[in-house]
């Protein structure tokens, strides 16, 4: 069997070009491409850093026409991004504009530095403070 390869997570979101703005002037992912449906009335916005695929999994954003909001559930947990300084890449996302929803510092029982910021659609972001090859080049 041939090795897999993980692609991209998809999130639905009430407002493409909001998101699009989050994950590129916020996160400094960049927009990889971008597609319309309209027979089936949805528009879809891959992104990514470091070029996506094959180098790094994408997220994919899906807008769905005419629907603004989703019960996200209680089965969601998070999208984890790496980063060589999670206190400085915070400052910039707040600087940005992004809220952050647990500020930087160590994991409860442990010294890994962690922290949490939210995209526009309420979808919970954990940034892992990680030196080496931590990818996330946008949030340096």
């Amino acid at each position: 069997m041939a090795a897999m390869r993980f692609l991209h997570t998809m999130l639905r979101v009430g407002n493409l070009q909001r998101s699009i703005d989050f994950y590129t002037q916020v996160l400094g992912m960049q927009l990889l491409r971008q597609s319309e449906n309209p027979e089936y009335q949805y528009s879809l916005a891959f992104l990514g850093f470091e070029g996506g695929n094959p180098a790094q999994a994408e997220i994919e954003l899906t807008y769905n026409w005419g629907t603004e909001t989703y019960d996200h559930g209680n089965a969601y947990g998070h999208i984890a991004l790496g980063v060589p300084d999670a206190y400085a890449a915070c400052e910039k996302i707040k600087a940005a504009g992004g809220n952050v929803t647990r500020e930087a510092g160590p994991v409860k029982g442990g010294s890994t530095v962690i922290a949490f910021v939210t995209d526009p659609d309420g979808y919970k972001i954990e940034l892992i403070q990680r030196a080496e090859g931590a990818g996330g080049a946008g949030l340096r």
